[in-house]
């Protein structure tokens, strides 16, 4: 049975334009006018920052952001035949930085956090996972040695889901929606200073 594939392209940096394919399996990417608007509101913290592509599927946001000068990026993603699709598009492009790790999400922020935090994270679920407590487990995880003081994270979900219960640990600095998705950009209350993306 022949693998049927779909195709993204990277919309600007040091790939700009460059396609890349990832497998029919049940992945829904973030749309390009998502990711473009969300790549602004970071435009001055990705250069050189570590991020985390939590549940990577195609590994759009992940590649969009080596792309756009990232010093690393850390992919998670359960299914193998995707994690493997994002190490093909790694290895081809010869890309610096990326790492890809077949495991959940749960399973990775069950772990130990590494040395140096990250600066950015992209908490992309699949909608299913973003309505029930899965998401909200995922921040109570991050917070807890995995995150640099001033990080962002970038969560995606569906438009039709209920408000996001942040509590207070996190404030939202950016949000929008389009099509069916609705997609938040948050900081932790306890950084301090003005809001700003």
């Amino acid at each position: 049975m022949v693998r049927q594939e779909r195709t993204l392209r990277i919309i600007a940096g040091q790939w700009r334009g460059r396609k890349f394919r990832f497998p029919q399996a049940d992945i829904r990417p973030t749309p390009d006018r998502v990711r473009e608007t969300l790549f602004n509101w970071l435009q001055s913290r990705i250069d050189g920052a570590r991020c985390l592509d939590l549940y990577a599927g195609s590994g759009a946001l992940g590649l969009e952001a080596l792309s756009r000068g990232a010093a690393s990026v850390v992919f998670i993603e359960r299914e193998r035949v995707a994690a493997e699709a994002v190490r093909d598009v790694l290895q081809e492009w010869q890309a610096v930085g990326g790492n890809v790790l077949c495991q959940s999400a749960q399973q990775f922020l069950a772990g130990v956090p590494g040395v140096k935090p990250f600066d950015v994270v992209f908490i992309d679920p699949p909608f299913a996972d973003s309505r029930g407590g899965e998401l909200l487990g995922a921040l109570r995880a991050l917070a807890k040695g995995w995150l640099a003081r001033d990080a962002r994270l970038y969560v995606e979900r569906a438009k039709i889901d209920p408000p996001l219960a942040l509590g207070e640990a996190w404030r939202e600095l950016r949000t929008g929606t389009a099509g069916e998705v609705r997609y938040h950009l948050l900081a932790r209350t306890s950084e301090g200073g003005p809001s700003s993306p």
